[in-house]
Formats: structure tokens, sequence, C-alpha cells
């Protein structure tokens, strides 16, 4: 009795698949990401004086946009292949922290420079990482 192997694929989805149930660290990830970064990018804008409106509203913003954008792609990171998951982490990486620099009143080139530097660094180590831990 001879058996034939089939090498086991990647299950696609189809028209009647079953939504992916949300566990609570992809809900509650980003948003504790979006809850630090909006009262990090606040305190940065305070600069020592009072609070102000404007800046607990740049903080709400902020780290809710931040929240979104974690949360989208915690749901389609499976989808993505290595380096397109390496280069999505890189590159929400650097626009966050070049959001943050740039707060801070320095120059365009500065956040840029670091938002990049530090967006190719998280490229580098989330690469190394899915490449090393995925079949």
């Amino acid at each position: 009795m001879v058996t034939h192997a089939a090498m086991p694929g990647r299950k696609r989805a189809g028209a009647h698949a079953r939504p992916r149930s949300l566990s609570p660290y992809a809900v509650g990830v980003p948003l504790a990401l979006g809850i630090i970064y909006g009262f990090y990018a606040a305190f940065i804008r305070r600069d020592g004086g009072p609070s102000t409106g404007g800046q607990v509203v740049l903080g709400l913003v902020s780290g809710a946009a931040l929240a979104a954008l974690c949360f989208v792609l915690g749901r389609i990171q499976r989808d993505l292949r290595h380096g397109l998951r390496a280069v999505a982490y890189g590159a929400l990486t650097a626009c966050a922290i070049g959001f943050l620099v740039s707060l801070t009143d320095t120059s365009v080139l500065r956040s840029a420079g670091l938002g990049l530097v530090v967006g190719a660094g998280v490229f580098l180590a989330t690469f190394y990482l899915f490449y090393s831990r995925e079949p």
C-alpha cells in the first residue's frame, strides 16, 4: 500500500470562511501602545508648561491613529510575506518615531533621519525574527 505524501500548503480563505476571532491581545496591545503614544506626544508638546486643550487633542488623535494602524497591521500580518511584513513594521515605527521627534521643534531632517534609522533597525530585527521563526 503506497500512500501519496502531500505537502501541506497555506489555507486560503474561501467565500465561506469564518472570520478570525479577536484575542484579548489583538485589541489590548494596540490599545496600550496608542494610550502610551498619545500621552507621550502630549507630554512632548507640553514642554513643561501648563496643559492645554490642543495638547490633549493632539495626544488623543495621535494615540488613536497609532492604535488603529497597529490593529490593522496585526490583522493583516499573516497574509503578508516575510519581507513585506518587516517593511510594514519598519515603516510604521519610522513614521511614529519621526512624528514624535518632529514635536520637539527640531529640523525636518533630524526627525526624518532618526525615523529612518529606527525604522531600518526595526525592519532588520523583524525580518530576522519572521525569517527565522516561520517555515
